[in-house]
């Protein structure tokens, strides 16, 4: 008896700062509405949204010890388990459509962009853990992936922030000129399509770059944006598996660490909900719930850690951030304009 109410006891005290963080939410599901109704979608996502809105309120208010316990657990514990249910929103199906050969060149366009990425950001002198992020967001799908890989490695509030501030804002300009280079470089349909889905970072922003072009280039563009999320999965396990060792490595431990040690409790949970998805022992409607759910969660800690956030310490590291963002989108660019102009010549 006395377990149960100190368990109520402990989450009475979460109730505070999760209510605060849900506000913040409101306050930016609010703002993305009213972009749809000004701009006929939403340029920039609620996650994004939940992030500045709570570095804002940090930035006014520094929340007390009343509110801390229920932002604390919103920012790790909430985050962890939105990672779990991200297996959920993960399918092979893209894979098998994909074939063989567009599967090998996305898969070499992650590997690249995401060591390039990281090298260009440790180049200008950014922490590891944010030079991981900014890495991980240009290859795979932005804010998306720099959410889910945060807490593998173990990365703060600032380093979170700094990168989806300066990568949201990049990926809107993407959307905005990647058309532009349909009649600069003569691409097809299905090109500007896998151009597409290899550069911009999130789903609905590959069908605002590709549903003025044509419906294959939304058809191809979709599929290969889908199989490069895909590729988060092994680089959450790689991750996890780096980090564990760079810790070990900096306690000057000598011994290996056991399996539970290397691989955190979510990745187990995620690595689950993917199987499970594979082999299709869960239905799609509940897949699609829990991705569901695992979006919410993820925004609701966004807006957590924008609340650990001091905004002046993030325009601080803002510029060599920037840089690295830019020279990685280029990158990324590049070689995936590359790929599509000389690889997929229908």
């Amino acid at each position: 008896m006395s377990g149960v109410t100190s368990f109520a006891a402990h989450a009475q005290r979460l109730v505070p700062g999760l209510v605060m963080c849900a506000l913040i939410v409101l306050a930016a599901a609010a703002l993305e509405m009213l972009e749809v109704q000004l701009f006929g979608r939403a340029w920039i996502e609620r996650l994004v949204l939940a992030i500045l809105i709570g570095a804002l309120v940090r930035s006014l208010y520094v929340p007390g010890p009343r509110v801390a316990p229920g932002i604390r657990f919103a920012a790790k514990t909430v985050l962890e388990v939105a990672v779990v249910l991200l297996g959920a929103s993960l399918s092979v199906t893209a894979i098998v459509a994909a074939g063989p050969a567009l599967l090998i060149g996305i898969l070499a366009i992650v590997v690249l962009t995401t060591t390039g990425s990281y090298y260009i950001g440790r180049g200008f002198a950014l922490p590891w853990r944010m030079a991981v992020l900014v890495a991980c967001g240009n290859a795979i799908c932005g804010n998306s992936a720099i959410a889910a890989v945060a807490p593998v490695i173990g990365a703060n509030g600032k380093d979170i922030a700094s990168s989806i501030a300066f990568t949201a804002v990049l990926g809107v300009v993407v959307v905005l000129c990647l058309p532009l280079l349909i009649p600069l470089f003569g691409l097809t349909g299905l090109q500007y399509g896998a151009l597409a889905g290899l550069t911009v970072y999130a789903v609905p922003q590959v069908l605002a770059a590709t549903a003025p072009v044509s419906p294959l280039a939304v058809q191809i563009g979709t599929l290969v944006k889908l199989v490069r999320v895909l590729m988060l999965g092994p680089v959450i396990i790689a991750l996890s598996f780096i980090a564990r060792r760079r810790a070990a490595r900096d306690a000057l431990q000598q011994t290996l660490p056991r399996i539970s040690q290397v691989v955190p409790w979510f990745i187990v949970g995620f690595l689950a909900l993917f199987v499970l998805r594979w082999i299709e022992v869960l239905p799609r409607p509940t897949a699609e719930a829990l991705a569901e759910l695992g979006t919410a969660l993820t925004v609701l800690s966004m807006a957590a850690l924008g609340l650990g956030v001091d905004a002046r310490s993030v325009v601080q590291s803002g510029t060599r951030v920037s840089i690295t963002v830019v020279l990685s989108l280029l990158m990324l660019g590049v070689s995936s304009l590359a790929l599509v102009y000389f690889c997929i010549n229908l």
